[in-house]
């Protein structure tokens, strides 16, 4: 029982000390890696990634998915101004890629490296539906979705190791990381990741507006 509570303790403070703000909701996030860390490392996969897949340059399509991504870029950065949180994209580095990729999806890593697969464009048929997607994208990046879900993930794993430790019976240890599999994984990092779809939702709608497009046309 000792070490159970140890075990609690140890999140506990993790969790309290690991905090930061969500300028867009004002609420407290969970951030047990710091963007310090998570950024340079972020930065280093995209240029991996990019290695290693097709970019498109020189096109309409790649120009506009860089127009559309500056553009949502300033808007940001002009909400946050607005809102007293200037500085707040000081270590971003935002860069926008086109993929040749049948995928229709779009991402944007932590610290706003962008890259939009051109599977998506025939589903976004116009500018105003690719910066609604954009707008959604850089949302995850600005809320710090990425930096919530691998601390989260931190955490879980801390707790797995833990009950591990502590349970001595391989017939309990067994079961218990079953359930704690599904447990985990239901209960708390799939409502996790649908809350960021939904809150990336309300953001990227604002950054759309803010950056000059209609958001019904994106429709």
């Amino acid at each position: 029982m000792k070490f159970k509570s140890s075990i609690t303790l140890v999140l506990t403070l993790l969790v309290f000390f690991s905090c930061a703000r969500n300028p867009f909701t004002g609420q407290s996030t969970l951030a047990i890696v710091p963007n310090s860390q998570l950024f340079p490392t972020a930065f280093a996969q995209y240029n991996q990634f990019l290695n290693e897949n097709k970019v498109i340059t020189g096109t309409k399509e790649a120009e506009m998915i860089t127009r559309v991504g500056q553009r949502i870029a300033v808007a940001a950065e002009r909400w946050l101004n607005a809102h007293g949180n200037q500085g707040y994209l000081n270590d971003y580095k935002w860069e926008y890629n086109l993929v040749k990729d049948e995928t229709i999806n779009a991402w944007c890593m932590p610290g706003g490296k962008i890259v939009f697969y051109t599977g998506i464009l025939p589903v976004a048929q116009n500018e105003a539906a690719v910066a609604a997607i954009m707008g959604h994208e850089v949302a995850h990046a600005l809320a710090n979705h990425g930096q919530q879900r691998m601390s989260a993930g931190m955490l879980q794993q801390v707790a797995a190791v833990g009950m591990n430790v502590a349970l001595k019976d391989d017939k309990n240890l067994a079961l218990y990381n079953q359930a704690f599999g599904i447990g985990s994984q239901v209960g708390v990092m799939l409502p996790f990741s649908r809350g960021h779809e939904t809150e990336a939702d309300k953001i990227g709608l604002i950054l759309t507006a803010v950056a000059g497009y209609n958001p019904r046309r994106s429709c």
